[in-house]
């Protein structure tokens, strides 16, 4: 069975009872605690944790997840994947336990003829809470099984939360005995790769308060409502129903893999290390295409590094395998086909898939060739010192800065007979590691702190009564008053604490667009509006500072938006949307926005793109705007269906979660028709005007235009134009003519340039032979000392000029120090066979510092004075080391 047949199949079995069919949320995830989606209940998570009312009593879905925490692991075992889909079932307030078992039960173990998935029912086994008898004694009525098919496990295994405190409960895992060729007999708690986990099914019963791991928080008690949230991992299902032996050889992985062997010339199964490489290109490839569909970009913090890192190490996985040739151009139309009968969206945005993708591999070969040099510097200085073995600083710079995986920088030194620190390496890359965990931890702990404090004002009061598209004044209560450390009774002058009002006209930081700013006016109050963000789910929050008086709970304010600053605003979106659809008409659809920011007076967007644009592109793209502004495009808003949305070709954010009903804002009608938010003009016109400020690379493949809106626009134009005229005032030129005449006042500057280093060069020549002719001669060998003007660079041209005029069969050393303090000494061949070392003799003439080669060397830092008792102690040193 198809692995897009086996997803199907379990939409379709749940819709026939009575579950809403939920579409998969996009792998990026606005969760604040996570980067992308890894697990199929993440976008539920409002309901269970209680932030939101659930929109259904039963839903099922199937979500595409990303984990990327062990992926050193992915290849190695066969249970690891970093792109995973999860079936999914869901409760809310519904049936529980019993309805979960007998729908797992019956859905897989009824045949396939009859829309089940025909699994052997005595092949099954099952594992509960040890707790948990009355999963027990359902397991036994509703399947029948035997008491030794159903094991008790412990928390660690079978108690499911979130890490935090909130929703919490006994979990019943359905483990598929694939027989005794692949381990041990006796259950799940015995082997795990032999019984091969499918699906498990959480029963949120209870509410659990703080502490750290898995077990030893308390239990508080039973939740109002009870949940069920059950997963089954679609690539496990069909590791099952197709009879392989693990999800890399699934329809949906294993064709990646045979191109990626037959590309390296080599054949799955027959090495094991080259076995774990093909399974990595494999799983990596794969996850990039999903990750590059839905909006990711590669880039150097957060999603854009986790994605950067997968395509690199697929790319560097096929250099281990021998191939050395581009390979995501040969690898990502596989994945895409394999992909494309359950996500079609991948074959809508291969183009630009396939660009993003190129362009980084690009960049990580020139990154390689980059890396290669420093590592063969780092090498011969371990030679040259007399070790053999690179420090584990030097391979974790190459990992941290070059993007080198360790197993290359293993491999590129064992060719050259240098062994690599893998201890220190590793002691270092778990630093990293950990770094990142605390980091991640401190996301989750910060979200949950700032909620805590809010979740009772929301409970109590309900959603905001948010009314930021209908007005900018709104008469509000204070609901609640909240300072850093939580609930104040009363903020005075110079507080700045966090407001929740009742009713609002804020707009709240969203969708690229910034907070509105503003007063909250009272009876004994003025506050200034800093900020406004959502930190819930229909909970609209302020920052303010308070700039006279007191404000306390149950005030009521007179709350104001600046209606200065949210027509900026206004002409800001709109413009954002004009620039974006501009951009789509002179370079084409692949041109698609994939992040935005917009505020008062500047916007700017970034999109997918090869290389940097033309003037001419450039200029085409704001005149396409500016048209729009001309023939004064209308501006609507309408309400409609995801699917109806889609339907007539309106863009969404990949990164937005969207509701059942979502507003579509259009410019011009089809022209601009994108999924938004925001506040906009009503008419094309009320923007002013769009002037390109700049155009940009902000990563591999990506581009950013940005521009200045309204009459900030127009003000960036009248700068320009004053700039214009002063320039043809001093030059004296119309300006018609200032292009040439500026390229011609150019050519004049690079020619005096070049005659400037002719002269330079011909006075260092005759100078470097007076040097030379004067030279001292100390125990054979001869010894010039001098200064030269200017930088380290020139005193170097010097020192090499001097050096090359001194007799070729005599020993020579040539210093020449500057005025800021710097010192390059030169020996010739001769004076090298003679035992000398430019890099040792400058050591010690600076007291240890400097380095360099054994012909030139060079240190800084001396000081006038210094370099004038370097150059005096030369002789000395060279007298002792050639003596």
């Amino acid at each position: 069975m198809r692995t897009a047949d086996i997803r199907s199949r379990f939409l379709d079995y749940f819709a026939a009872r009575d579950h809403t069919v939920v579409p998969s949320a996009p792998l990026p995830t606005p969760d604040p605690t996570l980067l992308f989606v890894n697990a199929g209940m993440v976008p539920f998570k409002p309901y269970f944790t209680g932030e939101a009312p659930a929109r259904w009593e039963r839903a099922t879905s199937v979500q595409k997840c990303v984990r990327t925490l062990d992926i050193e692991e992915v290849g190695r075992t066969t249970r690891h994947g970093s792109f995973f889909q999860m079936n999914g079932n869901f409760s809310f307030g519904d049936y529980f336990k019993e309805g979960a078992i007998a729908y797992a039960w019956e859905l897989s173990t009824s045949p396939q003829a009859e829309g089940g998935y025909g699994l052997d029912p005595d092949r099954i086994w099952v594992t509960v809470h040890h707790s948990d008898t009355e999963s027990r004694s359902i397991w036994r009525r509703v399947a029948g099984l035997p008491d030794e098919r159903i094991v008790d496990r412990g928390d660690e295994d079978n108690f499911w939360s979130m890490g935090v405190p909130g929703p919490c409960g006994p979990c019943s895992e359905l483990y598929y005995d694939r027989g005794p060729a692949l381990g041990r007999e006796g259950g799940p708690a015995v082997d795990e790769d032999r019984y091969m986990e499918f699906w498990n099914l959480v029963f949120m019963q209870y509410e659990r308060g703080p502490g750290p791991g898995k077990s030893g928080y308390p239990i508080l008690g039973e939740l109002p409502r009870r949940n069920i949230d059950t997963g089954m991992g679609l690539e496990r299902m069909a590791t099952l129903l197709q009879g392989v032996d693990n999800l890399y050889e699934i329809d949906e992985t294993r064709p990646v893999l045979q191109r990626a062997a037959d590309l390296a010339g080599v054949r799955y199964g027959a090495d094991p290390e080259a076995d774990v490489r093909l399974r990595v290109v494999a799983d990596h490839v794969r996850t990039a295409l999903m990750l590059l569909a839905d909006g990711t970009t590669p880039g150097n913090e957060g999603r854009g590094y986790v994605l950067r890192r997968i395509l690199r190490r697929a790319v560097r996985s096929m250099r281990l395998l021998g191939y050395e040739d581009l390979a995501l151009v040969e690898l990502l139309p596989v994945a895409r086909d394999c992909m494309a009968p359950s996500y079609p969206e991948v074959a809508d945005a291969y183009t630009r898939i396939a660009d993003q993708a190129g362009a980084e591999e690009d960049a990580f070969r020139s990154s390689l060739k980059q890396g290669t040099t420093v590592l063969d510097t780092a090498v011969a200085r371990v030679k040259e010192s007399g070790g053999r073995l690179l420090p584990g600083a030097q391979a974790f710079l190459l990992h941290d800065t070059y993007g080198f995986p360790i197993d290359l920088t293993l491999e590129m030194a064992a060719e050259q007979g240098v062994e690599v620190d893998r201890e220190g390496f590793t002691a270092l890359m778990n630093e990293q590691r950990e770094r990142a965990r605390a980091d991640a931890r401190a996301r989750k702990a910060g979200g949950a702190v700032d909620t805590t404090a809010l979740r009772p004002v929301l409970d109590a009061h309900g959603p905001t009564d948010w009314r930021a598209w209908d007005t900018l004044e709104t008469e509000s209560r204070v609901l609640a008053l909240l300072g850093p450390a939580g609930p104040v009774p009363v903020a005075r002058t110079g507080d700045i604490v966090t407001v929740v009002l009742d009713r609002t006209p804020f707009y709240a930081e969203s969708g690229g667009q910034d907070s509105d700013a503003g007063l909250l006016s009272g009876a004994s109050v003025e506050a200034e509006v800093l900020d406004v963000q959502r930190p819930l789910p229909g909970l609209v929050a302020h920052q303010v500072r308070i700039s006279a008086g007191e404000l306390a709970p149950d005030d009521t304010v007179h709350a104001a938006v600046d209606p200065e600053w949210r027509l900026g605003a206004r002409q800001a979106h709109s413009g954002t949307h004009v620039l974006h659809a501009a951009l789509r008409e002179i370079l084409g659809p692949d041109a698609l926005q994939s992040g935005s920011y917009n505020r008062p007076g500047y916007l700017r967007l970034d999109f997918p793109w090869r290389g940097a644009l033309s003037a001419t592109v450039r200029s085409d793209i704001e005149e396409a705007a500016n048209r729009a502004l001309r023939r004064d495009l209308p501006v609507g808003v309408r309400w409609m269906t995801l699917p109806e949305a889609k339907e007539i070709g309106a863009l969404a954010l990949f990164d937005e979660t969207y509701g059942e009903k979502v507003r579509v804002v259009e410019i011009g009608g089809a022209w601009s028709r994108e999924l938004c938010g925001g506040t906009h003009v009503e008419r094309a016109a009320q923007i002013g005007t769009v002037a390109l400020t700049s155009e940009g690379s902000v990563g591999a493949g990506m581009r950013r235009l940005e521009a200045a809106v309204g009459i900030e626009g127009f003000g960036y134009l009248a700068r320009e134009r004053d700039l214009v005229a002063r320039i043809a005032e001093q030059l004296g030129a119309p300006r018609a003519e200032l292009p040439d005449r500026i390229a011609g006042l150019l050519d004049r500057l690079k020619a005096a340039d070049r005659e400037n280093a002719r002269l330079k060069q011909q006075a260092t020549t005759a100078r470097a032979g007076e040097l030379a002719e004067a030279a001292a001669e100390v125990n054979g060998v001869r010894i010039v000392t001098t200064t030269a003007d200017g930088s380290a660079q020139e005193a170097r041209a010097l020192a090499l000029a001097v050096r090359d005029r001194l007799p070729a069969g005599a020993p020579g050393a040539v210093a020449v120090g500057t005025e800021d303090g710097a010192l390059v000494l030169a020996l010739n061949s001769a004076a090298r066979e003679a035992g000398l070392h430019a890099s040792a003799l400058v050591k010690q003439l600076l007291g240890g510092r400097g380095g360099g080669s054994a012909e030139v060397a060079q240190g800084g830092g001396l000081g006038p004075a210094g370099v004038s008792d370097a150059l005096a102690a030369l002789a000395t040193v060279i007298a002792a080391a050639a003596g």
